[in-house]
């Protein structure tokens, strides 16, 4: 379904012109082609949504890198990259909204959490990654590991 979409958006680009939003969708659709190549099937829109976040990532990281490097034109286009990329990732989740899920996954893992408060961390990742960033995840779960 996800990934239909993108192959929608990127005839439309096409058809329309659109530079900028077709070589961003093709990148995108290569990387789910590749990972497709990897598990010798198909992605469901669980696993093309970690393809999304990744090359979200991957554009958040070349932007600083290039405000770091004084290279205002690179960094205006991954900013345009990164705002049609966002257009396909769901919304995110509230601080507080997460700050309970978490509670929720800490206390049905209550004894795991009591002896190894770190061997949490896995176990949220896996059920609210699709929800939150995991750097909101990781700060959450840091306040809970001092008390």
């Amino acid at each position: 379904m996800l990934r239909q979409k993108l192959q929608d958006d990127q005839i439309a680009a096409l058809k329309s012109g659109n530079k900028t939003k077709l070589e961003i969708l093709r990148f995108i659709l290569a990387q789910i082609k590749n990972k497709e190549i990897d598990k010798k099937s198909e992605l469901n829109d669980e696993e093309t949504l970690v393809v999304i976040k990744k090359v979200t990532k991957e554009l958040k990281e070349s932007i600083v890198a290039f405000e770091k490097g004084k290279r205002k034109d690179l960094s205006d286009d991954s900013k345009k990259q990164l705002e049609i990329v966002s257009i396909y990732l769901p919304e995110e989740i509230g601080d507080e909204d997460l700050r309970q899920e978490v509670e929720k996954v800490i206390k049905e893992n209550q004894a795991l959490f009591d002896k190894n408060q770190k061997a949490i961390i896995g176990i949220c990742m896996k059920k609210l990654r699709s929800k939150a960033d995991p750097g909101r995840i990781m700060k959450i779960l840091s306040s809970y590991e001092t008390d």
